[in-house]
């Protein structure tokens, strides 16, 4: 990340949206040098599936244009292009992958923004896309809310698998929700979840825990509130994503006192309300699990421990620590 200057550290996060992007624009480092013709990441995980079996999931990370929009939250935007990826270069990207990567019976294509996005994700590769998604039982994608429209079901009578679409609802915070710059209401979700319902397709939602702006002991209320709301959609499966710094914007509203990273306990705490409601599958997303601040000496255990349970779907006595048990 650059280093930042005390003047983009002191000033004040703005009140209008074209503002705000170009405040999180000129807290930006430099972003990763990639090949169009290739994903920046990809590997096989396991997940429950909503039937209860533990499923091989080929997850790609594709190389594509960036987001136009502007989260002050995001760091996805490191990995991604300026220009528009040339048509077969995304179909290029997914069989790269398959072709290095064991079998598996779940495809997830994650593009760091939205599927339906035609300038990430060229409409004329659908076709191609949708005959390597055909190999598998089921894909899914992310989009924004705003991109929920009549090109998702163009798409998904494409398919012979099942689509499931994942969106953002990161937090149903009122105040904060518009602060994130996602231009996004709470109607707006729910009219595209709603939308998704009606045709056939799967929605998995993420939620933020702790998002910026918000104080850290009112972090669990609003990661509960969240999953209920993304429940009361018709989600079948909510992430919770433990919101990180890295991205410039977030260190600047730290330094503002706007922003401090959640703790292992406050995803731990609000991962067991979510698993207790038994409405569908919660998952804690581990990726970078190790920089969540914790008590060193029982975090490996932790996580080890919310690993054990995205994969159960049940909630785990908690490890013991002598250190933790010292400090109460």
């Amino acid at each position: 990340m650059s280093i930042l200057s005390i003047s983009q550290l002191t000033a004040p996060y703005p009140a209008t949206n074209l503002e705000r992007d170009k405040w999180v624009l000129e807290r930006r480092s430099a972003r990763e040098t990639l090949d169009p013709q290739k994903p920046h990441s990809f590997f096989v995980e396991q997940e429950l599936s909503a039937s209860g079996e533990i499923l091989p999931v080929a997850t790609i990370f594709l190389t594509n244009r960036e987001c136009p929009w502007r989260c002050v939250m995001c760091d996805l935007w490191r990995n991604t292009l300026t220009t528009v990826v040339p048509s077969g270069a995304i179909p290029s990207q997914i069989d790269f992958a398959l072709s290095q990567l064991p079998a598996a019976r779940v495809l997830k294509l994650y593009n760091s923004g939205s599927f339906f996005d035609a300038r990430a994700i060229p409409v004329e590769d659908h076709p191609a896309i949708a005959e390597r998604a055909n190999n598998f039982e089921r894909l899914i994608v992310e989009n924004h809310p705003a991109l929920v429209d009549d090109h998702c079901l163009r798409f998904r009578d494409r398919l012979k698998c099942s689509l499931e679409i994942a969106m953002g609802l990161e937090t149903v915070h009122s105040d904060i929700l518009p602060k994130l710059n996602k231009r996004m209401t709470l109607e707006q979700f729910s009219s595209a979840a709603t939308f998704l319902r009606d045709h056939d397709i799967d929605l998995r939602v993420f939620v933020l825990v702790q998002p910026p702006f918000m104080q850290p002991e009112e972090a669990v209320l609003w990661a509960q509130r969240s999953i209920d709301f993304a429940f009361d959609c018709g989600a079948t499966a909510v992430t919770l994503i433990p919101t990180r710094g890295g991205n410039g914007a977030m260190e600047a509203l730290a330094a503002s006192g706007q922003f401090s990273a959640p703790r292992l306990e406050t995803l731990e705490d609000s991962f067991s309300y979510g698993l207790g409601l038994k409405r569908g599958r919660v998952f804690a997303d581990l990726w970078d699990a190790e920089k969540i601040l914790s008590c060193p000496v029982c975090q490996t255990a932790r996580i080890s421990r919310l690993r054990r349970m995205n994969l159960s779907q049940a909630n785990l006595s908690p490890a013991r620590c002598q250190s933790c048990d010292a400090a109460n």
